[in-house]
C-alpha cells in the first residue's frame, strides 16, 4: 500500500533524478502558516464529502489564506495522475477507478460553503478513453444544479490521448471559465512538461472559444523555471492569437529536491512589467504576481474579467 505522505512512494518516477537545491525564499514570498476557525470549517466540509483539494495536494502557498474564507479548489477524478512532470507535487502512478458519486459530493460541499464562484481541476487521466471529459460535465451540470447562482471555472488537462471530440462534451456543459495551463515557455517543455504538447494545449483553448465564444478562457504560467523575458512575452503573443482571455504568471515553487530546481526567483518588479505587458496585448484579466495561482483570488477575478468584456463590447 502506497502512502502518498511520503515523497519517494509520491513520486516514484522521480525517485532516479538528482537532488536539486532548494534556495531560501525571498521576503516577498513566505506566507503565514494555515490556522483559524475559516481553515477548519473548510477542511472539515472537505473531509465530509470526501473530497480532494489541489490546495493541499499541490502544496499551494495560498491555502490558508483561500481556506480561510471558505474557498478550495475541488480537484476530482482522484489524487494520482498519469503523468509525471518535474515541477507537479501530485502522485504520480495508477489511478483508481473513478467514483460516480464525486460530481454529487463536489456540488454538496458548492452548496454548504455557499460559493459565489468555484473551480474545479483534476489530475491527468490518460488511462481513460475521454480523458475524464465526462465525468468533468457531470460535475459541472451536478453544481448547477444544486447552486444554480455559482459561476463555474474548470481547470482541465489537455486529453492529448483522446479523440477531438471530448473536448465538445466538456463545452456543452458550459462552464463560465475554461482553464488550461500551458505551465511554462515551449522551450522548456521536454525538461518541465514532458507527457504535454505545448502547440496541443495551446489549440485546445483555441477550439474552446471557436466552439463557445460565451466561455470565458484562461491560462497561465510559472516563471523561475529557466526561460527568460523574450519567451514569457512570446507566450502571451501565443495565447493571444488563440483568443486567450485571462493570463495568470506565477512564480514556481519546488516541492522537494527532486523536482525541477528553481533557477530563480522573479521580483515583484518583474512581475508587474508582465501585467503591463499583458494587458497592452489585449489580454481581459491580468494576475501576474510572484503568490499568483490559477485558482488565487479566482471569484474576484472573475467579476473583473466580466467587467472587462461588458467594457470591451459598450466601446464596440
Amino acid at each position: 500500500m502506497r502512502d502518498l505522505k511520503l515523497p519517494e512512494q509520491r513520486h516514484p518516477e522521480k525517485a532516479h533524478r538528482k537532488d536539486n537545491a532548494q534556495p531560501r525564499k525571498p521576503k516577498w514570498i513566505r506566507v503565514k502558516a494555515p490556522t483559524g476557525d475559516g481553515y477548519n470549517a473548510t477542511r472539515k466540509i472537505m473531509r465530509e464529502n470526501n473530497l480532494t483539494t489541489v490546495c493541499e495536494e499541490a502544496a499551494c502557498p495560498n491555502a490558508g489564506e483561500c481556506w480561510s474564507q471558505g474557498h478550495a479548489t475541488m480537484m476530482i477524478m482522484g489524487e494520482i495522475c498519469t503523468r509525471g512532470c518535474t515541477f507537479c507535487n501530485i502522485a504520480t502512478g495508477k489511478p483508481d477507478t473513478l467514483d460516480v458519486f464525486e460530481p454529487g459530493r463536489v456540488a454538496e460541499a458548492v452548496k454548504k460553503l455557499d460559493l459565489n464562484h468555484v473551480v474545479i481541476t483534476s489530475v491527468d487521466r490518460d488511462d481513460l478513453e475521454d480523458g475524464g471529459a465526462e465525468h468533468f460535465a457531470q460535475t459541472i451540470r451536478a453544481v448547477r444544479h444544486r447552486s444554480p447562482k455559482t459561476t463555474i471555472e474548470i481547470l482541465t488537462p489537455d486529453f492529448l490521448k483522446c479523440k477531438p471530440e471530448v473536448l465538445e462534451v466538456v463545452v456543452e456543459a458550459r462552464p463560465d471559465v475554461f482553464n488550461h495551463n500551458l505551465e511554462t515557455v515551449p522551450g522548456l517543455y521536454p525538461q518541465v512538461r514532458p507527457g504535454a504538447r505545448y502547440f496541443h494545449s495551446l489549440r485546445l483553448l483555441q477550439r474552446v472559444k471557436e466552439m463557445d465564444p460565451s466561455i470565458f478562457t484562461k491560462s497561465g504560467i510559472m516563471v523561475g523555471l529557466g526561460e527568460d523575458k523574450q519567451s514569457v512575452h512570446q507566450v502571451m503573443e501565443d495565447m493571444r492569437a488563440a483568443d486567450i482571455d485571462f493570463l495568470t504568471i506565477g512564480q514556481y515553487l519546488q516541492p522537494t529536491p527532486k523536482h525541477h530546481g528553481v533557477d530563480r526567483f522573479v521580483t515583484p518588479e518583474e512581475f508587474k512589467s508582465y501585467e503591463t505587458a499583458a494587458f497592452g496585448k489585449g489580454f481581459l484579466m491580468v494576475s501576474a504576481t510572484p503568490l499568483t495561482r490559477s485558482s488565487y483570488h479566482a471569484g474576484d477575478d472573475f467579476a473583473k474579467l466580466r467587467d472587462a468584456r461588458e467594457a470591451q463590447l459598450a466601446k464596440g
